[in-house]
């Protein structure tokens, strides 16, 4: 297999998406151009081009005349979020019930396999697949879609979530359940578990 050569922007887009959502770079910190080229090495056409990139996502914000920064999901968004993701994943859940999806299991295996001192970014991308997988096994791209338009505030909001999982074999655990509950059925079952699921800690 080739390997596709990586790009300086790109290079620069993975290590500040890291950093972002690993929580490293506190939310309403501003990331000035310049800086991020002296810390890097880089040009700031390659600055530029990395922070609009992670704009594009949802990662960061911009506004007029101010530094591109991390947005703060509130008590009040994180509330909202959810509301949102419910029924999305209820409406899967009661899809699923009754049968396995094999992609979100394989997700689940690559989160307890990363190493302990993965970045939590290393961990919320393997999270996220998981339920993303669960959500494709259902097998409607109009659910997809929905659900992928929330996927940087749900990564932003799993930052929140580093200190409550210090240990990575619960965040696990609390998968492998969920995925057997939905998998042995019925559909009221599978449903509450999402819905347990759901539930935020802190």
């Amino acid at each position: 297999m080739k390997l596709r050569p990586v790009s300086t922007v790109e290079a620069l887009t993975t290590a500040l998406r890291t950093r972002v959502i690993s929580g490293d770079i506190v939310p309403g910190t501003p990331l000035p151009e310049q800086e991020l080229c002296e810390s890097y090495g880089v040009a700031r056409p390659t600055v530029r081009e990395a922070l609009a990139l992670l704009v594009h996502e949802g990662l960061l914000r911009r506004e007029r005349n101010r530094s591109a920064y991390v947005p703060e999901i509130t008590e009040a968004d994180l509330a909202d979020l959810m509301l949102v993701r419910r029924p999305l994943e209820e409406l899967m859940a009661e899809a699923l019930a009754g049968r396995r999806a094999p992609e979100a299991e394989a997700a689940l295996e690559r989160l307890a396999a990363l190493p302990p001192d993965e970045h939590w970014a290393g961990v919320v991308a393997e999270h996220m697949a998981l339920h993303a997988a669960l959500l494709a096994a259902v097998g409607s791209p109009r659910l997809d879609r929905m659900y992928a338009s929330l996927a940087a505030e749900s990564q932003l909001a799993l930052i929140r979530l580093k200190h409550v999982y210090q240990d990575r074999e619960e965040l696990v655990t609390e998968h492998r359940e969920l995925l057997d509950v939905i998998a042995a059925g019925p559909v009221e079952a599978a449903r509450r578990a999402v819905r347990e699921h759901l539930e935020w800690r802190s």
